[in-house]
């Protein structure tokens, strides 16, 4: 519980002449971690001192960053690293107060209509096909094509209101869908531009004539029956073609290219596309936030 009487003396001494007394303000107000921003961002615009105004803004910036510095840190240490509890971390640059339960009931919202359309018998290829008519038709999910790289494409909760994203923003919530129906379809690190990969299970098929296991290194693909380009309204298409991509980037066709990725390979995906986004847009605090978060994924092994 915070002595906001004791809180009060402290804030008052953020404009002592004595920088080495406002450090050790600083540094205790610091300590008290989130519960005392509310406190904060009633008190500063109230305040009559600029520099305690200016002071108070800066240590609620420094509060929530180091709250999703070690958010992602203790993410990092869990076994499942869960994709949405990441990605929730990473919305918090956008919106400190996001509700997990309002993005849960929209994707429950789109797995519903999708469940409704599937039965048993269905190949994974007739499964694709229900996906991309209930995400692409019936809810409106497109990419967006005229502001690729603007910011608000790569956070969770902005694409589900607006129904328009990036391929990995579309890629995420087309998988997550699909998982919460059993359906195993993961993400696949493809270099400039992000796509999924249905993993083979026990429903070979006619997808087997589909999909023939092209000539590649190793065992590169193999657990992987087709690909999904979510950007394209869910297009479907094979090793070859992820050939043919590479060789007009001029690229070598690596082995992690053609097979799923992890949770942390979304995550750093997703934030290297809002490190460009908000160089471009000029933010600078937010860009800072984003370098500070992908300093923590590329610092642990």
């Amino acid at each position: 519980m915070i002595d906001e009487k004791e809180l009060q003396s402290m804030l008052y001494l953020l404009d002592d002449s004595d920088e080495r007394i406002v450090e050790q303000i600083e540094t205790k107000i610091l300590s008290l971690g989130l519960d005392v921003v509310p406190i904060l961002e009633r008190q500063w615009p109230i305040e009559e001192s600029t520099t305690r105004q200016e002071r108070m803004i800066e240590l609620i910036k420094r509060i929530n960053q180091n709250t999703l510095v070690n958010s992602l840190e203790k993410w990092l240490d869990t076994e499942e690293q869960d994709l949405m509890d990441g990605l929730l971390i990473i919305n918090k640059i956008a919106n400190p107060n996001v509700d997990r339960k309002a993005i849960d009931n929209m994707l429950d919202k789109i797995k519903l209509d999708a469940w409704l359309e599937m039965n048993y018998d269905l190949t994974s290829f007739e499964k694709v096909k229900i996906l991309n008519h209930i995400i692409f038709d019936v809810h409106g999910f497109k990419g967006d094509t005229e502001n690729y790289h603007h910011s608000r494409n790569s956070f969770l909760g902005s694409v589900l209101e607006r129904k328009i994203g990036n391929p990995v923003s579309l890629a995420i919530i087309y998988s997550l869908v699909a998982q919460r129906l059993n359906i195993p379809i993961y993400g696949v690190n493809l270099p400039q531009h992000f796509i999924l990969g249905y993993v083979r299970d026990f429903d070979f098929g006619p997808l087997l004539r589909f999909n023939d296991e092209p000539d590649l290194p190793g065992t590169a693909g193999s657990d992987i029956l087709f690909y999904i380009n979510p950007f394209n309204n869910g297009l479907i298409f094979n090793h070859d073609n992820i050939h043919k991509f590479l060789t007009q980037l001029k690229l070598e066709p690596k082995q992690d290219y053609f097979k799923v990725c992890t949770n942390k390979d979304i995550l750093l995906r997703v934030l290297t596309n809002l490190e460009v986004s908000f160089s471009k847009e000029k933010k600078q605090h937010k860009l800072e936030q984003v370098v500070q978060l992908l300093r923590v994924l590329k610092t642990v092994t």
